[in-house]
């Protein structure tokens, strides 16, 4: 979430004028760090940006299309049915292709779940705020459903924000995914959430799910809460 580990030398804000340091070292030191990372730059907006995906959108074919090529060839046969698997039985006409319904935040070391329902009025996320004790490695799980073709590039992409000034931008390839009556499973890599007094604190993150086509499947936010410990 925060794409790298940030470590503080245990410094004192008091000591060097309170709030008025900690607003400096923001502005200055967040993007300082930001801008050492791979591939991702302090934003500046919601938009994605494509070059850093290295990423070229294949040439996009419905499901029927894909499943008349070679349709005399058995073997072809079978092998785009264990690829493409079993097609919903019966879909809802005004579902959307693909439904957001759940993201998680899985670290062993949590005391409980951290898991926020996409299913409902996703407006109220924004008045939820989740715990994430500093230094711990955790993972954001996104469970998602195709319900009736194949979608091409689904990324997952998240703004991260304090006290308005933005702080962090992480653009994950989830990949292309055909329908089919199971939901899916995507699992970003392993990270580390940051560590030390300055970084603790309430962040605002905008999520988002999009594809080749920037189609907003869903969007919504949330807060997060570093803390030193999980309940304090």
């Amino acid at each position: 979430m925060f794409g790298t580990k940030w470590e503080m030398s245990g410094v004192d804000v008091c000591e060097f004028g309170g709030q008025l340091l900690e607003l400096m070292w923001l502005t200055v030191c967040y993007r300082d760090i930001m801008a050492d990372k791979d591939c991702i730059k302090p934003v500046e907006d919601d938009l994605v940006d494509e070059t850093d995906l290295n990423y070229k959108a294949p040439e996009k074919k419905s499901l029927q299309e894909i499943q008349e090529l070679d349709k005399d060839d058995e073997s072809l046969i079978k092998y785009k049915q264990a690829l493409l698997g079993k097609p919903p039985a019966a879909v809802d006409p005004n579902a959307p292709n693909v439904q957001v319904t759940q993201m998680s935040l899985m670290c062993d070391e949590a005391p409980g779940p951290i898991t926020m329902d996409l299913t409902g009025n996703v407006a109220l996320l924004k008045e939820q705020t989740f715990v994430l004790k500093e230094g711990v490695t955790y993972r954001v799980k996104i469970t998602f459903k195709v319900n009736k073709d194949i979608v091409s590039g689904l990324r997952y992409v998240q703004n991260t924000v304090r006290k308005g000034i933005p702080v962090d931008k992480e653009t994950h390839m989830v990949g292309s995914y055909g329908p089919r009556a199971e939901a899916y499973e995507f699992l970003t890599p392993p990270e580390e959430a940051p560590k030390g007094m300055m970084v603790r604190g309430q962040y605002h993150i905008k999520s988002w799910f999009t594809d080749d086509d920037k189609s907003n499947h869903l969007r919504w936010e949330w807060n997060l809460v570093i803390k030193k410990e999980w309940k304090e």
